[in-house]
Parts: C-alpha cells; structure tokens; sequence
C-alpha cells in the first residue's frame, strides 16, 4: 500500500528499492516491540498523576496550613524574644562599652604610635640609608660598569661573533634549502600513499554504506513513530476501561467516607479544638510582647542614668509614668484618678 501511494517519485527523491522492500516489516517489528512499552509508560503516568491527587497534594496543603497558622508564628514570637534579648543584653552594653572605654584608649595609642613610628623612620633614614645611598653611587655603580664591560668582551662578543658571522650563513645558503627540499618530498610521499588511498576508500566505499545506513535509520525512526501513536491509541482505550473501575470500585466510597466522615470529623475539631488554642497562642505573643517593652523602658533609664553618673551635670527631669492603675471592675467599691466608672450592668455573653 505504501508503495502504490508513493509511486515513482519515491525513487526521484533519492529512495532506493532496498528502502521501499524494508519500510514495512520494519515498521511491524518495531510496532511490537513499542506496544508494550507505550502500556507500562502510560499505566506509570496515570499512577504517578493519581499519587500526586491523592496523596501530595492534602500533604501539602496540611503541611502549608501547619506551616501558616502554627509554626511561623510561633517562630516569630521566639525571633522577637530572641532578638530582645539579644539587643537589651548584647548590643546595648557593647556599644556603651565601645564608645566610651575602648575608641577613647584607641586613640591614645594610636597617637603614641604615630610618634613613635617617625621617628624611628628619622633615625633608619639617617643612620642607614643616607649612608648606603653614598656607597651606591660612589663605590659600587662604577666597579658594577667596569665588571660588565670586562664581562661583555671575555664571554658575549665572541658569542655574537660566531651567530652572526658563521651560523647565520650556514642556516641561509645551506640549510634552509635542504629544509625546502625534503619538505616537498614528504607532502609527495604523503599524498601518494595516505591521501590518494583515502580519498577512493571513502568515494567509492564508505559514502555509499553510508547513505545505506541513514536510509535504514530514517526508516526506523518513521516506524517508531507511527508505532508509538498507534500504542498510544491503544493504551487510551485500556486506560479509559481502568478508569471506569478505579472510580466505581474506589473513587466513589472514598468521596463518600470523605464527605460522611471526615468532614464533619475535621470541622469538630477546628471549632472544639484549633480556635481555643489559636487564641490562647495569640494571648501569651501579647504578653511577650509587653514584657519586651517594659524590658526596654528599663534599660533606656538605666543607661540615662549610668551617663548622668558617668558625666556628669544636671540634665531634665523625665517625667515619671503613670504607673498603669486598673479601673474600678463590677462588684467593686473604689475608682481609679482619671478611670471611666465600669457601667452597672453586665455584659452580653457572644455567642
């Protein structure tokens, strides 16, 4: 049937006979042999895509809500603590400790130190190199130019001499055209017993099989092909029928325990059990909180003070806080100063 469709033009584009014979029983080989292999490789895919609907998909959204409404702001409740602390009871003192004790005795020290370093370069300058320098010029520079004179004409000139008035010939007339010579002797031999051998070897051998081995190539691979779509037809239907029975032998009393029990179960447990914990969470991060901040109140007036004693001189009087006084509660007699009277009647319980 392919070859009453391709007709004669599929040995003008370059087809031989051997690879119409070929096409067919290639491609009904390689039909069996992908089958199976297209069956394993889509029975893995849907395997694989309902692992991940099943199974990774709840574990990531429960690790996420985990994440999002228990561990993180836990997390940044201990990190605001930690920092505090770290803050009030590090870098605080450092700081103070740094500003007020070491730069000041860095400076001393650095100061003696650039005294002292000029003059020891005045005293290095004088003694040594002053002197040194007036050797140089006067001793040493003319002994250095007399024995490199002496040098030059006992061991380079006559060096120079033999190159340029004996090598230097013999290289021009003599060796250069040998060098010539037996170079257009080698490319000879070379190209009569490498070349030649070679270009007809791969002329009339080597391209040849060559396009043979490509033409099977092409076949195979376009058999490959349709047989994959083929396989790929096949193992839809069987994954189709697989599917009808997943869904009524596991799909739907699973969707049905899921809406039955688990649920109503879930929401039980949100309402009676996450909520409290939630907002007794959020009640102790209020009270870090506040003690963080009266922390901090207490070491900005101690390090007030530590300056005053340090320094020196009157500075303003801070005005002092009013310490926080509870307004007066129902059942109670007595009012705070500048407290709102607590109404008489009593609050409306929230549903």
């Amino acid at each position: 049937m392919d070859m009453e469709k391709r007709g004669p033009e599929a040995y003008e584009g370059g087809e031989g006979c051997l690879t119409t014979v070929i096409r067919i029983p290639v491609r009904i080989v390689v039909l069996l042999v992908v089958v199976p292999v297209r069956m394993v490789w889509d029975v893995l895919a849907v395997c694989g895509r309902l692992l991940e609907r099943v199974l990774l998909r709840p574990l990531d959204r429960a690790l996420g809500w985990v994440w999002d409404t228990l561990l993180a702001p836990v997390g940044r409740a201990v990190a605001r603590l930690v920092r505090g602390l770290v803050h009030y009871g590090l870098v605080v003192p450092a700081v103070f400790v740094y500003r007020w004790v070491l730069a000041p005795v860095a400076r001393g020290v650095a100061w003696l130190g650039s005294g002292l370093a000029g003059a020891v370069v005045w005293a290095v300058t004088t003694l040594i190199v002053t002197p040194l320098a007036w050797l140089f010029r006067t001793v040493l520079r003319p002994l250095g130019r007399g024995a490199g004179l002496v040098l030059w004409a006992v061991f380079v000139w006559p060096w120079t001499a033999l190159y340029r008035w004996v090598l230097t010939p013999l290289y021009v007339h003599v060796l250069t055209p040998l060098g010539h010579g037996a170079l257009w002797l080698a490319k000879a031999v070379v190209r009569a017993l490498v070349v030649v051998p070679a270009v007809f070897l791969y002329r009339w051998v080597l391209r040849p099989v060559g396009r043979g081995l490509v033409a099977v190539g092409r076949e195979i691979v376009a058999a490959a092909e349709v047989a994959w779509r083929v396989a790929g037809y096949v193992s839809r239907a069987v994954g189709r029928v697989l599917k009808w029975l997943a869904w009524n032998l596991l799909g739907r009393p699973a969707a049905w325990f899921y809406r039955g029990v688990c649920v109503p179960v879930g929401h039980a447990v949100r309402d009676h059990v996450w909520r409290p914990a939630r907002k007794a969470a959020a009640e102790a991060g209020r009270a870090v909180k506040a003690a963080l901040v009266s922390a901090g109140e207490v070491v900005r007036r101690a390090r007030r003070d530590a300056w005053r004693a340090l320094v020196g001189g009157a500075s303003a009087r801070q005005p002092l806080e009013p310490s926080p006084v509870p307004a007066r509660t129902l059942g109670s007699t007595t009012t705070a100063p500048g407290a709102a009277p607590a109404p008489e009647i009593s609050l409306r319980k929230r549903g």
